[in-house]
């Protein structure tokens, strides 16, 4: 028994790694993280915000997300304006009773969202139901649209201005890989907002 846990735990950390690794040398991929913290740079400096949402464990990762932008990453520097649509339980389980689940996160983009924001959208399928209708909502408002997935992308990857897709399958793997990326779209954020010189370190924390 002891062999073949030894065994699993070997093999799910040796698949995790060669995910983060194929992430690591996917071009195509570091080129959309690039672009999506130079939009919310831009956004930010306009004096705009990000909102992000997901389910489950991307509910998880947009609350990470967002505390990292509003507390810190790396170094100490002034907070940044984000907010994670997944916290707020009376409006998530109002809208889901009288209106639908699918609606949860679109009716607050409606409510909180404002032209030049950028919605940063985690789905590990691509093709979370609420998912897709605030990116809609999104689009139809004038927010930026940018999008964290897996390969295929699902039908979140026609709906984002940028799409960000992890080259694997397996759920769980690529939200390991999902989190990896969040730090890095946020160290970005803040190196472009504040500027590189502020920061003489990664992970200081």
């Amino acid at each position: 028994m002891e062999g073949a846990i030894s065994d699993l735990v070997r093999a799910e950390l040796g698949a995790a790694a060669f995910v983060l690794q194929a992430a690591a040398t996917d071009a195509a991929l570091h080129a959309e993280v690039a672009r999506a913290a130079e939009a919310t740079v831009a956004a930010l400096k306009a004096g705009c915000k990000l909102m992000v949402a997901g389910n489950g464990g991307s509910a998880a990762d947009a609350q990470h997300l967002a505390a990292e932008f509003v507390n810190v990453l790396s170094e100490d520097r002034p907070a940044m304006r984000a907010v994670a649509l997944t916290t707020d339980t009376s409006i998530l389980t109002a809208v889901g009773n009288d209106r639908s689940f699918d609606g949860v996160f679109a009716r607050q983009i409606e409510a909180l969202g404002t032209a030049g924001d950028v919605f940063f959208a985690i789905s590990t399928s691509g093709n979370s139901r609420n998912v897709l209708r605030a990116l809609e909502a999104s689009r139809a408002m004038g927010i930026m649209t940018v999008g964290l997935t897996g390969r295929s992308g699902g039908r979140m990857a026609a709906l984002c201005d940028i799409c960000m897709r992890v080259p694997a399958e397996v759920t769980m793997h690529i939200q390991e890989a999902h989190l990896a990326i969040e730090h890095i779209f946020c160290m970005l954020v803040e190196r472009g907002r504040f500027g590189a010189e502020r920061f003489t370190t990664a992970g200081k924390r």
